[in-house]
C-alpha cells in the first residue's frame, strides 16, 4: 500500500478536502431548508452538527448512528427533536435515492465494459424498492395508526408521525433538498475519482458511479464502526476481482478515502470539546 503513495498525489489529496467540505455545507444546507418549523437556527449551528455526525460515524455502526447523534442532540438543544429527526432521516432517504439514480443511470454503460454480477444489481434492485417504500410510509405515516399500547410506552411516535407527514405540504422544500442529495451524491463520486486518480488508476466513469455505489450499499451493513472492513473488501471484490487492479492499488486508494473522513471527522471532535453538554 505505501509504495503506491507519494507526494504527488497531493492536488488529489486537496480536491477531496475541498469536496468533502463542499459536500458539509450542501448537507447542512439541505437540514437547514427541511427545517420547517420552529425558531430560525443559523446556518452555521446546522454545520456544527453536521460535523458532529460526522464525529460520530466513525464511532458506531452503519454509517448512521452519527445521524442519530446529530438530530437528537440539536433536537433538545432547540426544544424540536421529533422535526430534527425528521428532517434528518429524510434527509438521508433522500441521498440514498440520488445515490440509486446515479447507479442505474450508469449501469447500461458499465455492463458494456465489464461483466458486473447480477447479484449486484438484485441487490441494488431491491435496497431502492425499500427505499422507496420507506419514504412514502414516512410522508404518510400519520394514515397508519399505532396501537394505543405503543404510543402509550414511546409517546414520541406520535409526534415523530406528524413531523414526518408535515413535508407533504413542503412539496418546494422537498425538491430543493433532492438536488441538495444530488449534488452531494456526484461529489461524493468525484471523491473516489480523485483517490483512484491520486494512485494513477484511470476508471471509466459510469463503472466507478456502480462500483462505489454498490459499496456504500455494502457498506451499511452493521458488521463494523463506519464500514471499516467491509468497505475495502468489496472495493477488492469489485474492482481486483472484476476489473484485475491489483488489490494492493485498489487498497492504497480505498484508504486515502478515510482523509477527507477523518477531516470532516476532526471538525465533528471541535464542536463537541466546545459543546460539552
Amino acid at each position: 500500500v505505501i509504495s503506491n503513495w507519494n507526494f504527488g498525489m497531493t492536488p488529489w489529496i486537496i480536491a477531496m478536502l475541498v469536496a468533502a467540505t463542499l459536500v458539509m455545507v450542501i448537507q447542512a444546507n439541505r437540514w437547514k431548508g427541511l427545517s420547517v418549523q420552529g425558531p430560525d437556527i443559523p446556518f452555521k449551528t446546522y454545520y456544527a452538527y453536521t460535523a458532529l455526525g460526522y464525529f460520530f460515524n466513525n464511532l458506531l455502526p452503519t454509517g448512521f448512528g452519527g445521524d442519530a447523534v446529530k438530530s437528537i442532540a440539536f433536537g433538545k438543544e432547540f426544544h424540536q427533536t421529533s422535526q430534527s429527526v425528521s428532517a434528518v432521516l429524510l434527509a438521508r432517504i433522500q441521498g440514498l435515492l440520488a445515490m440509486f439514480l446515479c447507479f442505474f443511470v450508469a449501469l447500461p454503460f458499465a455492463l458494456n465494459k465489464a461483466e458486473i454480477p447480477l447479484v449486484y444489481t438484485v441487490t441494488m434492485t431491491v435496497a431502492l424498492l425499500a427505499c422507496m417504500v420507506f419514504i412514502l410510509l414516512c410522508l404518510f405515516s400519520d394514515k397508519f395508526p399505532v396501537p394505543r399500547f405503543v404510543t402509550d410506552k414511546l409517546t414520541f411516535i406520535p409526534k415523530l408521525q406528524a413531523s414526518l407527514s408535515i413535508y407533504r405540504k413542503y412539496k418546494k422544500q422537498l425538491i430543493l433538498s433532492s438536488l441538495d442529495s444530488l449534488w452531494i451524491q456526484l461529489l461524493t463520486l468525484f471523491i473516489a475519482f480523485s483517490y483512484f486518480k491520486a494512485v494513477g488508476v484511470d476508471i471509466d466513469i459510469s463503472i466507478l458511479v456502480v462500483f462505489t455505489s454498490i459499496t456504500t450499499v455494502v457498506s451499511m451493513l452493521p458488521i463494523s464502526l463506519n464500514g471499516i472492513g467491509v468497505r475495502e473488501g468489496i472495493q477488492v471484490a469489485l474492482f481486483t476481482g472484476i476489473l484485475g487492479i491489483p488489490a494492493s492499488v485498489v487498497l492504497a486508494a480505498g484508504l486515502l478515502g478515510y482523509i477527507p473522513l477523518l477531516f470532516q471527522a476532526a471538525q465533528g471532535a471541535i464542536v463537541l470539546i466546545a459543546r460539552k453538554k
